[in-house]
């Protein structure tokens, strides 16, 4: 009876477990811009961030890759090689750098509004090149492509408008020298966040492909990771060769490549990875407004950060295109149901695992049958 009534309970458990994996991202890669603003502003170098990050990153995840993949980890050829390379590149090094420099440009709140931006970007990529098919007379691609313009218009209405200033919780003890010199360079920060969603976009793009033909996730997290080690670490000896600025304490230039590494690094992309097998990697994008609340929130309470009016309406008007992106894209993905023919293990990799109550009711009419075809052979045999 125990195992009767826990079954529905499990089941349940299955089916949300991709929603609560990325509501607890979302408050994981909150943290990463709130702990990263706060570090950057008090000294510390973008470059020896990104470095240490992942290095913090490849340290956390590698163990776990090594002791739980070591028997069904596929073969790495050259060709997976060179797109890990790719990966390496794309986040840690393009959007990484990019997005910490427009962060100190504009704020940590609006770059995260401003990340919202990538399903747009990934579905304008897909469309150039030729990843995805537009058909105009249908409601999906015509919900996908006014989402993107809509994105597009949010974003543009934050790097021109800012409007007043929205005092929340703490946010009128603001330093308003801070936001004097960052008004200066408001457009720039916003193109550099836009080409890190850019990166960022073309990420999730290769991410997905890769993980298909090396299906190991903590492996993959691990390269990526290690690949972006090594690139930060050429790019960041050329960019900043003073030793002071490679020195760490017992301080916020600990904390942040510890937490980000671990957190927003590993954690995100062995989690982005294992999401993405069963919902595709629109769904995990579509959580990111969630990450945009919870930095607004934080930045004004523990940074003392302002919010203007023009982030707000931009966020809002963002949030609307992301979601009529991700309506037209699950539309894509209900369309294009896998056939009969094709394998079992290949469908497997687009929808959650059933339950054990389905199981039982196919071995059961299994059962039947069998049950059938012997009454029909003695009564042939008689």
């Amino acid at each position: 009876m125990e195992n009767q009534s826990r079954k529905p309970c499990i089941a349940y458990l299955n089916r949300m477990k991709p929603y609560l994996l990325m509501v607890a991202l979302q408050f994981g890669s909150a943290g990463m811009y709130i702990i990263s603003m706060f570090t950057l502003n008090h000294g510390m170098s973008r470059y020896v961030l990104v470095v240490y990050r992942n290095a913090v990153a490849t340290l956390a995840m590698a163990p776990f890759a090594l002791l739980l993949e070591r028997k069904g980890r596929p073969k790495l050829t050259l060709s997976i090689f060179l797109k890990i390379m790719a990966l390496g590149f794309l986040e840690p090094i393009l959007d990484q750098n990019l997005a910490y420099l427009g962060m100190q440009y504009t704020s940590a709140s609006y770059t995260s509004a401003i990340m919202n931006a990538v399903p747009a970007v990934t579905f304008v990529m897909a469309v150039i090149f030729r990843l995805e098919h537009v058909k105009m007379k249908e409601a999906r691609t015509q919900a996908k492509i006014i989402g993107t313009l809509v994105t597009f218009s949010g974003a543009l209405l934050m790097t021109f408008y800012k409007g007043p200033a929205i005092h929340i919780m703490h946010s009128h003890q603001a330093n308003h020298d801070a936001n004097s010199s960052s008004n200066k360079h408001w457009v720039v920060g916003t193109i550099l966040i836009l080409i890190g969603c850019s990166a960022w976009s073309a990420f999730y793009i290769l991410q997905s492909i890769v993980i298909e033909a090396y299906p190991a996730e903590l492996s993959l997290a691990t390269l990526i990771c290690l690949m972006g080690t090594v690139q930060s670490a050429a790019v960041g000896l050329v960019a900043d060769r003073k030793p002071s600025s490679w020195s760490i304490g017992w301080n916020s230039r600990l904390l942040a490549p510890v937490y980000t590494g671990i957190v927003s690094s590993g954690v995100a992309y062995y989690v982005q990875g294992l999401v993405m097998k069963t919902r595709g990697p629109v769904f995990v994008t579509a959580f990111n407004p969630l990450c945009m609340v919870i930095v607004a929130a934080l930045a004004s309470l523990i940074i003392a950060e302002q919010l203007h009016l023009g982030s707000i309406i931009g966020a809002v008007i963002i949030a609307v295109g992301l979601y009529s992106v991700a309506w037209g894209k699950s539309k894509d993905r209900m369309g294009s149901a896998p056939s009969p023919s094709t394998s079992e293990e290949k469908s497997d990799a687009y929808q959650l695992p059933i339950s054990a109550e389905s199981t039982e009711l196919v071995m059961e009419g299994s059962n039947q049958d069998d049950v059938r075809k012997t009454a029909k052979s003695k009564v042939a045999t008689k």
